[in-house]
């Protein structure tokens, strides 16, 4: 193990960089940025079946463009910090300094690329949510993780159905000059209703124009339902690739769509630009383990507290290779074993 001392002595003489983690119940994204805000390089993954091995594959693959990029190698990570549904594991595998909500990561991103921006839509792989500024504060939000209707593993799901590409998907319903009707309030009825629609004689040119309108009906019915969508709109995520769907929700909207160049990255920017700044304001030392964590074995395990009728369960991660140290533990609403001894 490299002493602080000695990494202290290979860092110096080199520029600071920034890493923001994003791992999500679909992929994993990691944006390496330095002082001024500029992407230096980035990781997007699948995830490989739990949040503790995409963030070992996603390091590994980050410590490879590095060493094969020379300019790369004049950088050393200041800051670290995760987001996402497994931001707190992701936390205590990398050795984070920071973890934020997707909420606020998404919006300092976006914020940091279009400073005027009043609505964030945003679609990812099972989730799919909303996110309302006004004068650069967050004053709503909203989040749907309950129904896949509209989400990008869905898209993927009837894009294999139809022997298409999810790629071409969006192209497809751009060509389309009448789009069929689409129940899209459920991914049941919505695949039953494209079947029907197929057997009926439909080109799948319309079936699919059709289905990006009923899923963006549903995103508006449900997680943008009661709220104003007032300009400038962003989207981002994956389904944000999706041409169809970008179309949808301009017809939607009455307004033009903007989809960021680091769509599906946004997540991740925002935690590189929020470590960045907690930096260069307290410029403590980062316990962020490197880029080596991916050699490391980390274990879980969890048990229910007991001590009161709420019976919290308590997760917990350990190193077996450091005496099976507990290195983090969480999920007491008390905050009774948060604090490790």
């Amino acid at each position: 193990m490299v002493e602080v001392s000695d990494k202290l002595k290979t860092e110096e003489g080199k520029k600071d960089a920034f890493l923001g983690i994003d791992i999500g119940s679909v992929s994993c994204k990691f944006v390496l940025m330095d002082r001024n805000g500029e992407v230096l390089t980035s990781v997007f993954l699948r995830n490989r079946g739990s949040p503790i091995d995409s963030a070992k594959a996603g390091m590994a693959e980050l410590r490879d463009k590095i060493q094969a990029e020379p300019d790369l190698l004049n950088y050393a990570i200041k800051c670290c910090g995760t987001t996402g549904s497994a931001r707190y594991l992701t936390k205590a595998v990398v050795g984070g300094d920071l973890a934020k909500t997707e909420i606020i990561a998404h919006a300092v991103a976006t914020q940091s690329m279009y400073p005027d921006v009043r609505t964030i839509l945003e679609i990812g792989g099972q989730d799919s949510k909303i996110i309302i500024l006004r004068d650069d504060i967050i004053v709503d939000f909203a989040m749907n993780s309950v129904c896949a209707a509209g989400t990008g593993s869905f898209l993927d799901h009837q894009a294999a159905r139809l022997g298409i590409p999810i790629e071409d998907f969006g192209d497809y319903a751009v060509r389309s000059e009448n789009p069929v009707s689409i129940a899209g309030r459920c991914t049941v009825f919505a695949e039953s209703d494209m079947i029907h629609k197929q057997n009926a004689g439909y080109s799948k040119e319309d079936i699919i124009a059709g289905l990006c309108d009923s899923l963006v009906r549903n995103y508006m019915n449900n997680v943008g339902k009661g709220k104003e969508l007032d300009e400038p709109v962003v989207f981002q995520g994956g389904v944000s690739y999706n041409k169809g769907i970008i179309q949808a929700f301009e017809r939607h909207l009455g307004c033009k769509v903007i989809v960021p160049k680091y769509n599906v990255l946004m997540g991740a920017l925002g935690m590189a630009i929020l470590v960045r700044d907690y930096y260069v304001e307290h410029g403590s030392e980062t316990v962020f383990r490197g880029l080596e964590v991916s050699d490391i074995e980390f274990k879980t395990t969890t048990f229910y507290c007991g001590d009161c009728p709420n019976n919290c369960e308590i997760v917990q991660v350990r190193m077996p290779e450091q005496d099976n140290k507990i290195i983090a533990r969480w999920g007491s609403r008390c905050g009774k074993w948060d604090q490790l001894t």
